[in-house]
């Protein structure tokens, strides 16, 4: 089955989602950013701790469901007396439940700039490694 990959994600996080079932993450990597925003409520994604560039076939992670997602911007301004200056920022939170453990079998999409697709197998406990 395809999945928008989520790469990058701390091993401690994955730990977390597992053994709490429901966690909330702040998305600001900029390619992970691009995945969940094709992400709704009820779709499924896949977590692993691998970075974009060493996703490969047999790559294990965490397929999870979208409970809820919200983008949100984030905006700072400094001043002095010389000049202005403005920063704004980007960021998703989304609400993630625990489905089960999964193995990638091959990476759709990897593009720089967009979502990270994949299509991955639901390992059963008894094949876990």
């Amino acid at each position: 089955m395809e999945y928008i990959a989520l790469t990058g994600i701390a091993d401690s996080v994955i730990e977390a989602l597992k053994t709490h079932s429901l966690r909330t993450l702040e998305i600001r990597n900029p390619q992970n950013f691009f995945g969940v925003l094709g992400l709704n409520a009820g779709d499924q994604v896949l977590l692993t701790s691998t970075r974009r560039d060493d996703l490969t076939d047999g790559t294990t992670g965490l397929i999870a469901r979208v409970v809820q997602r919200q983008i949100s911007t984030h905006s700072i301004i400094s001043a002095n007396d010389l000049y202005i200056e403005e920063c704004e920022t980007m960021a998703a939170r989304v609400q993630l439940e625990c489905r089960c453990m999964a193995r990638v079998r091959s990476v759709i999409s990897n593009e720089l700039g967009k979502p990270v697709v994949v299509d991955a197998r639901e390992i059963p406990c008894y094949e876990a490694r």
